[in-house]
């Protein structure tokens, strides 16, 4: 079968230097395994840093991708709640699930676990004609989703959904900023909490302030400016004046880190929540600790999700109150153009890529 494959890193980002179409065997399922031909994948940040080999090295040779959506072609002999014919998409999170977080439901802290397509291999990812996958990391695609927005949805709603449902516990009335609302990440957490009954404020280069606003989210400033976070407050300065109750966010939604650290900890109310994940624009942030813990600021951890998290999300795509933003879509031939097309950053959404 087709695959993409590399078999050495990429210290300059010239990825189409090492992005290779190569034939490989076909997968064959174990007892607790299905395999799926490949409809749709999409990118992740993580296929950069498997190409450059930091901050780890990955399996050689390598094929990435974590996020995947097809139909079932096989299924091993323990395979109980699937069929050939199933629609489905990857729940990247391979966890142990028998230590005592995944048994306590917290797969996402499984020392043992590895993220598909990044830390797996060799030569197992979901940039390929037909990949496998234990039936405990795949779910169904519900009527009404496609591959595509499947595809696009698989690891930052579960983890979008994690960071404010799991984790922040957003409710109905709060004040929430969204940071990037033009990424794949972004997308999700404006729809996540406009559905839970949130005012949502989100952050965005100039050219997707408008988009930003058609998805659901209630203001978008431009944080680009270097006093954006003073827009920000003045924009919960009116909110507070009409919910009668004190200027500030309840929760931010952070996956960029980088300089806006410490102005994002400004922002936050007495007894406010920021939930992380990733650090796109640097991780290596400088604290004022005195808005931690003079304020009695949360500060929160979070990696991807549960499997019944990214359930949920599917089951409201569903419904039509969450969606998946697609910037482009590409075929593997053009993997080296949409990988550098991420690497740039001027997208909005998710990019997606086809077997052909």
């Amino acid at each position: 079968m087709k695959a993409l494959v590399y078999e050495e890193h990429s210290k300059d980002d010239d990825f189409a230097k090492i992005l290779k179409i190569k034939d490989i065997l076909e997968p064959k399922p174990k007892s607790n395994e299905v395999v799926f031909k490949v409809n749709t994948a999409a990118l992740n940040y993580n296929d950069i840093w498997g190409m450059r080999g930091k901050p780890i090295e990955v399996p050689m040779p390598h094929v990435s991708g974590t996020d995947a959506a097809g139909e079932v072609v096989a299924i091993g002999e323990d395979v109980t709640t699937l069929k050939i014919g199933d629609r489905i998409v990857s729940h990247g999170n391979i966890s142990c699930r028998i230590c005592g977080d995944c048994t306590d439901g917290r797969e996402f802290d499984c020392r043992y676990r590895k993220v598909w397509g990044f830390q797996t291999g060799p030569l197992w990812g979901g940039y390929c004609e037909y990949a496998h996958l234990p039936e405990v990391n795949v779910a169904k695609i519900p009527n009404g989703v496609s591959y595509e927005q499947a595809a696009a949805a698989s690891m930052v709603l579960v983890t979008s959904w994690h960071m404010l449902v799991g984790r922040a516990k957003i409710r109905p009335g709060q004040t929430i900023l969204i940071m990037g609302g033009g990424s794949g990440m972004g997308t999700f957490g404006i729809q996540i909490a406009k559905l839970y009954g949130c005012d949502v404020i989100t952050t965005a280069s100039p050219n997707k302030l408008d988009e930003c606003l058609k998805l659901g989210a209630d203001y978008a400033v431009d944080h680009r400016k270097e006093d954006w976070h003073k827009d920000v407050f003045a924009i919960t300065k009116e909110l507070a004046k009409k919910k009668k109750t004190s200027p500030g966010i309840d929760v931010i939604f952070e996956h960029i880190g980088g300089s806006h650290w410490n102005k994002e900890l400004t922002l936050l109310k007495y007894g406010a929540t920021l939930v992380t994940t990733g650090a796109t624009t640097g991780y290596d942030v400088n604290t004022d600790l005195r808005h931690i813990f003079f304020k009695g600021t949360n500060i929160l951890g979070a990696t991807q999700g549960t499997r019944k998290e990214l359930e949920d999300g599917l089951f409201w795509m569903s419904k039509g109150k969450i969606k998946s933003v697609i910037d482009s879509t590409y075929t593997f031939e053009n993997a080296a153009e949409a990988h550098t097309k991420m690497l740039k950053g001027n997208i909005f959404g998710k990019i997606l890529m086809k077997p052909s």
